[in-house]
This record gives structure tokens, sequence and C-alpha cells, in this order.
């Protein structure tokens, strides 16, 4: 039993391949998207309020996509999947009984 306990082979698994891809400590697409709008937002406008605003506004949803990450780093991924199951599913046997 010592014998084959000792041929066992160990394999690191690193840290990085198993976290979830995270910018800012958010979501990285919601991070992007954001700034995005925040950016089109200043550079459509084009006036010294519109940049204010943009800057608050993303530095405000910036706080609100980190606490969500904090909370559950996949929490976007989860939400989509959500959306997708139907209200209910009917009791059968299989998927592909008629009804």
């Amino acid at each position: 039993m010592a014998e084959v306990a000792s041929r066992l082979q160990r394999v690191r698994i690193h840290r990085a391949l198993s976290r979830p891809n995270l910018l800012f400590g958010a979501d990285r697409e919601l991070v992007l998207v954001t700034g995005l709008a925040a950016v089109i937002l200043i550079f459509v406008v084009l006036t010294p309020i519109s940049a204010i605003v943009g800057v608050a506004i993303w530095m405000l949803v910036i706080g609100l996509l980190r606490m969500m990450g904090k909370a559950d780093p996949l929490m976007r991924k989860v939400y989509l999947r959500h959306l997708r199951y139907r209200p209910s599913y009917r009791p059968t046997a299989s998927p592909w009984r008629r009804y």
C-alpha cells in the first residue's frame, strides 16, 4: 500500500487557472462596458460637466460592481443562466417523452 502511494504523481493546479477573471475586483466585461459607456458620454457631449458626470457615474458603478464581485465573482454568469430557465418543468420521465 505504501508502495502505491509513493508512485502517485502530484500535479500543481495554479490559482490563475481556477480564479474568476476580475478587473478592479469586479467582473471584467461589466467594468469594460461601463467604462466604454462613460467614455462615450464624455466624448459625445464634450463639456466639462459631462466629463465630471461620466467619471462620477463610472466610479459609482465600479463601486457597486466591486460589491457584487466580492459577494460572488460569478454572479453575472449565474444570473444569465437563471434567465434561461423556464418557470416550471413538467414532471416527465424523459426529456423526449411526448406530452
